[in-house]
């Protein structure tokens, strides 16, 4: 697949995501509404009924109060009073609680006004007829009845509970109608939604199935290239391992082959050194004949040195620093070629795993470096460190190193302070060497590495392998190193190991 069509595949599929995301939030929300509209309708109907009811309940009062009071004129019994009272007592608060319900609607605020004066007067006219009951004056209670026939005081109240039966009944119309028409609309957004969401689902399986069939594809092809890359790795691993084992042979043949001509460069000067005498004291001879001085015999045995004078002298002088320049370069060679056959045999000991008491092992070096430590005034502090798996040679090689390049290297006139800590960090231990020596200067801190190259002042002996050996050494493990340091500020060599470290093919092939 081109990077064209995968970058058109990803952006399709954001734009699925964000479409579904689009609708699941719009039917979510326009369902709540509609929820929340089909709720207050249903409420209103609600409460529509429940006016009826009120008004109902009041005008089933009224007839009581007034049946119960027919009664009581007509056989005077006590059970039609109690009836006609307990009935009034209603009257009123079944007016209050209509007027309550009632209140957010201006039309039914202006008729429970009316109704409440109407009521009152038919509440005073059921007030003053047991008053004449109660006085013995039937006639009265009689005539104050006809009296209320006559101005229609009950009429009124009915007419007006019809007027508010009638505007409940409109509303109660008007809001179902409303609560159905919000229903309709929630059952044609869930069954929209449905539809989308349904669609959708249909379109992510199918651009899931798709994206498994290219990612199986993938995987086949990846899985070819891995074997494919593992039988290339495999072939170049043979053959750097067999370059490096032919670069070893090599390295390993030339510097002995080169030993044996230095043997003999060491044997002739040496013989040269010896042979100095002789020509010098010949020189001698030849120059007291010249000045007719008495002469030596031939078969003399003095071997003190002649005495030569102006070129003669300058020229034995010139002829023993040349031979002290060849001792010297012999001498360094003759370093280098054991620094080399030293590398080539370790290159190809193989490394044995085992487990370190990496303390033990640093204080048995710093043990053997205490007399070195105590001319330099420096003191070697451990802390704590881990144990860890590795070859215990190569270890004891690398901080070999570090801690006598520590001490070789220190100021001056200033008490060394070098410090060995660790710590621990995702399976690896990191092991820390510090001083507070000369340091190096950071455009120098790759070339310490390199094979036979030193920095700074070369002040001290060595032949510039030290380090390279080293990270040679901690890459053979599995491990990584570096420097921190500056000039005048100490340096700090950081050396990353595996905890547990195995042998493996890296051993066999570095």
């Amino acid at each position: 697949m081109t990077p064209d069509a995968t970058r058109r595949r990803a952006i399709g599929q954001i734009l699925l995501l964000a479409a579904g995301f689009f609708v699941l939030v719009s039917i979510t929300t326009a369902s709540i509404l509609l929820v929340n509209r089909a709720r207050d309708d249903n409420a209103r109907v609600v409460h529509t009924v429940e006016v009826e009811n009120l008004i109902n309940t009041l005008l089933l009062d009224i007839r009581r109060a007034e049946s119960a009071a027919r009664g009581y004129l007509l056989t005077g019994g006590a059970e039609f009073l109690s009836d006609h009272e307990a009935a009034v007592s209603t009257i009123l608060p079944s007016v209050g609680n209509l007027a309550k319900a009632t209140s957010d609607n201006p039309r039914q605020v202006d008729n429970i006004g009316k109704l409440r004066a109407a009521v009152e007067t038919r509440l005073d006219q059921f007030k003053r007829e047991m008053e004449f009951v109660r006085q013995n004056q039937p006639e009265a209670a009689k005539a104050l009845v006809r009296e209320a026939a006559a101005g229609n005081t009950a009429g009124t109240v009915r007419q007006l509970a019809a007027a508010m039966s009638a505007e409940e009944a409109n509303l109660f119309r008007l809001r179902t109608a409303s609560a159905d028409r919000s229903q309709w609309l929630a059952g044609i957004v869930t069954a929209a939604g449905s539809g989308l969401v349904i669609a959708l689902a249909g379109i992510s399986i199918f651009l899931v199935r798709r994206s498994s069939r290219a990612r199986d594809a993938a995987e086949g092809l990846l899985r070819d290239s891995n074997l494919n890359l593992e039988s290339t790795v495999d072939e170049r691993t043979a053959d750097l391992r067999e370059a490096n084992e032919e670069i070893q042979r090599f390295a390993y043949i030339v510097s002995h082959d080169l030993r044996s001509p230095l043997v003999n460069i060491m044997g002739f000067t040496s013989e040269l050194e010896e042979l100095r005498g002789d020509i010098f004291r010949r020189i001698a001879t030849l120059a007291r004949a010249e000045t007719e001085a008495p002469t030596t015999p031939d078969n003399a045995t003095n071997t003190a040195e002649p005495t030569l004078e102006g070129a003669d002298k300058q020229l034995s002088q010139d002829f023993s620093e040349a031979l002290g320049f060849i001792k010297s370069s012999i001498a360094k060679m003759d370093r280098l070629i054991t620094a080399i056959l030293n590398l080539t045999r370790e290159g190809r000991r193989e490394f044995q795993p085992v487990r370190i008491d990496t303390r033990e092992l640093i204080e048995a070096i710093v043990s053997t470096v205490a007399h070195q430590a105590a001319e330099a005034e420096a003191s070697i502090h451990i802390e704590p460190l881990p144990d860890i798996v590795s070859d215990r040679l190569a270890m004891e090689q690398i901080f070999s190193n570090l801690i006598d390049n520590a001490l070789k290297y220190l100021k001056p006139g200033v008490p060394g302070d070098i410090r060995v800590r660790a710590r621990t960090k995702l399976g690896f231990a990191i092991f820390e060497v510090a001083d507070n020596g000369r340091g190096i200067d950071p455009k120098d801190h790759q070339r310490i590495f390199d094979l036979f190259r030193r920095a700074g002042t070369q002040d001290k002996p060595g032949q510039g392998i030290g380090l390279a050996h080293v990270r040679a050494l901690v890459r053979r493990l599995g491990g990584t190193m570096s420097v921190s340091s500056e000039l005048d500020r100490g340096s700090t060599f950081t050396i990353t190991l595996p905890i547990r470290w195995a042998a493996t093919n890296r051993n066999r092939e570095s």
